[in-house]
């Protein structure tokens, strides 16, 4: 385990002993994409709140959870997926995200526009686009491609196989790589998935970590 996925792991033991600094590093490296799950399930008005009540049970349930930076993700994004579909039953329905499917169908299709949907996915349009396709497609492809989970992890959050979870992502991602100009037939549309992870056998500790007074919401 290296780079980003080892400093989150860390942060993550060290936000579970009281570090409010470690709590914030762990708030930033997650939170930009966990919104984008959001957005993709109940709008771009109602994202943020839905967000925040997410995090609210992150920091009250933080002591209990166990595992390591991918571990993390899949449970934070099965919290948010949770407090999103609570949200949807009260209000009713799925929303519409604002955004048009034409918007990006006159792109041209002259490169791999397999990979430009993949670059873009992080853009206000293409979520909205992502929003668009059926539910499990949406969440199958943002909690690959954006929030990055294996689709170990990723079924789990859904509560579906490894191999559902897959052919929705690659139905998902052929779809918006039509949508934005290019062959749906196109082979290498999954080629920038996240890869399979193997398990992480090498431990991670907060021993360099200061602890300081239990964190609090407001330093979020």
């Amino acid at each position: 385990m290296l780079g980003d996925d080892a400093e989150l792991t860390a942060a993550v033991l060290a936000a579970q002993d009281g570090n409010e600094t470690a709590f914030r590093t762990v708030y930033r490296a997650v939170h930009p994409r966990l919104l984008g799950y959001v957005r993709t399930l109940v709008g771009d008005p109602d994202a943020e709140d839905v967000a925040s009540e997410a995090w609210l049970q992150i920091a009250r349930d933080l002591e209990r959870f166990s595992g390591d930076a991918d571990r993390f993700r899949g449970w934070a994004a099965r919290i948010a997926r949770n407090r999103a579909l609570d949200h949807i039953r009260m209000r009713g329905r799925r929303p519409a995200i604002g955004g048009d499917e034409t918007e990006l169908t006159g792109k041209a299709g002259e490169s791999d526009t397999a990979g430009e949907a993949m670059e873009s996915l992080a853009t206000d349009s293409t979520l909205s686009l992502i929003a668009r396709l059926p539910q499990d497609q949406a969440e199958a492809v943002v909690l690959r491609v954006v929030v990055g989970l294996d689709a170990k992890t990723a079924a789990e959050t859904l509560g579906k196989r490894p191999g559902a979870v897959r052919t929705a992502a690659h139905r998902g991602l052929k779809r918006l790589a039509e949508l934005l100009g290019g062959d749906p037939e196109a082979d290498g549309v999954l080629d920038a998935l996240p890869p399979q992870r193997e398990p992480h056998t090498r431990a991670v500790t907060s021993a360099s970590v200061t602890h300081t007074r239990p964190r609090t919401q407001k330093d979020m």
